[in-house]
């Protein structure tokens, strides 16, 4: 008997906005970035075959936006072959439960991230006292509970890959969660961030609402080892990528890109790390 696929007790629709709120964006050939109120899902994919895949699964209570942006970018019949998640968090896994049953497709995630996506565990409650703006002041009121898919989430595969993108492989990024990971396409060196980093100042709620770019480190309230993140993002910084599509802010690339992540990973203690919050300690 197949087990019911839950969201964790204090799921509920967020408040929560930006001017850039249900718009798509192509970010990079053949991959549109779409915001949901704060938060980002990229569909990866080719219009002329209908064939595509879903990165993330935006905010809670929003399947039929995610839908209808999904059937504008691929054809009212199109479904994704999989979905992949960054990571966990409520707004990045909102609408998964409807997507599932909607498209029935496949969702990967990385196995650190798997207790948080099978009832196992649940997040740490955000930091309210977080150094940090209005945002991450009302953190607390956000879901943290674990979501249960059952057996319709599994691994990504050991060996780097990503389902059904045959150009990308993963990597993994902690810091923000256990298991979080970002997404890189070599041949033109597009990274698909997740919250490893954000081009918004994400605790800011003027600078969400407004979304003004602003590289910045992992949202605050949420991340739970600095020392993982600092490592992520100069593993990522590496790289070079020439387009960031992140979980939070508008897609970046150029010399606001690579000047913008070079000077993160310099000033990672002093910019990124908040001076004060219950994740902090020994933590730099």
């Amino acid at each position: 008997m197949e087990q019911q696929m839950t969201y964790g007790s204090d799921y509920k629709l967020i408040p929560a906005t930006s001017v850039k709120s249900g718009q798509s964006v192509e970010a990079a050939p053949g991959i549109v970035c779409h915001t949901i109120q704060i938060a980002n899902i990229c569909l990866i994919g080719d219009p002329k075959t209908e064939d595509f895949v879903l990165i993330d699964a935006g905010m809670p209570g929003s399947a039929d936006e995610i839908i209808s942006a999904a059937a504008k970018q691929f054809g009212e019949h199109s479904r994704p072959k999989a979905i992949i998640l960054t990571h966990g968090h409520f707004d990045h896994v909102g609408a998964v439960i409807e997507l599932i049953k909607h498209w029935h497709v496949p969702v990967y995630a990385h196995e650190l991230e798997l207790p948080f996506l099978t009832g196992q565990t649940r997040y740490p409650k955000p930091d309210a006292t977080v150094e940090g703006g209005m945002i991450a002041k009302i953190s607390p009121a956000f879901p943290h509970e674990p979501i249960n898919l059952g057996q319709h989430v599994q691994s990504l595969p050991d060996d780097g890959t990503v389902p059904h993108l045959p150009d990308f492989h993963w990597i993994h990024t902690p810091g923000h969660s256990p298991g979080h990971v970002s997404l890189f396409r070599e041949k033109d060196r597009v990274l698909i961030a997740g919250d490893a980093f954000v081009t918004v100042k994400q605790d800011s709620l003027y600078k969400v609402l407004t979304q003004k770019e602003e590289l910045n480190g992992p949202p605050r309230y949420l991340t739970t080892d600095w020392k993982a993140a600092k490592e992520s993002v100069a593993a990522l910084e590496k790289r070079k990528p020439a387009v960031a599509i992140t979980g939070h802010g508008r897609p970046m690339s150029g010399t606001a890109l690579s000047e913008g992540l070079a000077e993160l990973v310099r000033n990672f203690d002093e910019t990124a790390v908040p001076d004060y919050g219950k994740f902090v300690d020994g933590n730099k």
